[in-house]
């Protein structure tokens, strides 16, 4: 129970990566608020947790929204600051500047902000521990569009910077990495729904388990297991980093892990 008596606000926290952390927190003696946009999904979570879980409609592009969320907790221990989505799909070449716009509001600001509303919040309670979702696509190319990853990279920066600018309030910042993790993210993205969406997202498990060292796709309970760890008291010597959670994805070349994949080093062993 190591969250017995501390409050916390999960931003998309109704599905995915942010409801098994909301569930995490919960079960370790935490209440949690939940700010999304699904109101019917947000309601049904709430309804089910016995007063340990209570939901609140949030669209974390409006500043009010977030601050209106943050002030309904009653006191903020914990932020996790992971709503999100795919954002604009068009590379740098063709996207429309209002859709950057919209992407950065949606992945890149709300963080800020809600960074920005928690720490007086967390302040006045002695401080706290805020958790930025940010992506393996912050760390290199080819894993997500242009906006998105831009934005998730500004997360990690941003992480820093905040954690510098607050550790004189005894308010620890720092982010969560995914690598790919099974969620609706990507089916949800390119407009996938029904019976196309399962089929989609087990073609995308399979495909993630081949992609890293780890043979099996990322769920969000791996995520949600390192948030916990950085929102406690665990975790109370450790602030502007980040920890990647991504099954040895971005080790490096595939050759470096697999040895049936061709590589330099294997092509000159013909030549000894």
């Amino acid at each position: 129970m190591r969250f017995a008596g501390k409050r916390a606000v999960v931003t998309g926290g109704v599905s995915g990566i942010g409801r098994a952390t909301v569930e995490r927190l919960a079960e370790e003696g935490a209440f949690v608020l939940v700010g999304d946009l699904d109101v019917a999904g947000g309601d049904a979570l709430a309804a089910g947790s016995n007063g340990l879980i209570a939901f609140q409609r949030c669209d974390v592009t409006q500043e009010d929204d977030i601050a209106g969320l943050l002030a309904a907790a009653d006191g903020v221990d914990i932020l996790f600051n992971n709503a999100g989505a795919g954002g604009a799909r068009e590379g740098i070449g063709e996207i429309a500047s209002e859709d950057w716009d919209t992407t950065m509001a949606l992945l890149l600001r709300s963080v800020a902000l809600g960074i920005r509303h928690a720490a007086p919040l967390m302040r006045a309670r002695g401080g706290g521990a805020i958790v930025n979702t940010s992506s393996v696509s912050a760390l290199g190319t080819g894993f997500a569009p242009t906006a998105y990853s831009t934005a998730k990279a500004g997360v990690l920066h941003l992480t820093k910077l905040a954690a510098a600018d607050l550790a004189r309030d005894n308010i620890r910042v720092n982010a969560v990495v995914p690598g790919f993790i099974t969620t609706a993210i990507f089916t949800r993205g390119l407009g996938i729904s029904g019976e196309k969406q399962a089929m989609a997202d087990a073609a995308i498990a399979r495909a993630a388990a081949d992609a890293q060292p780890v043979r099996r796709a990322g769920r969000p309970e791996d995520i949600a297991s390192a948030v916990a760890y950085l929102a406690s008291d665990d975790a109370s010597f450790v602030t502007g980093t980040h920890i990647l959670v991504d099954g040895g994805l971005t080790l490096g070349t595939r050759a470096s892990w697999d040895p049936a994949s061709p590589s330099l080093l294997t092509a000159l062993e013909a030549f000894r």
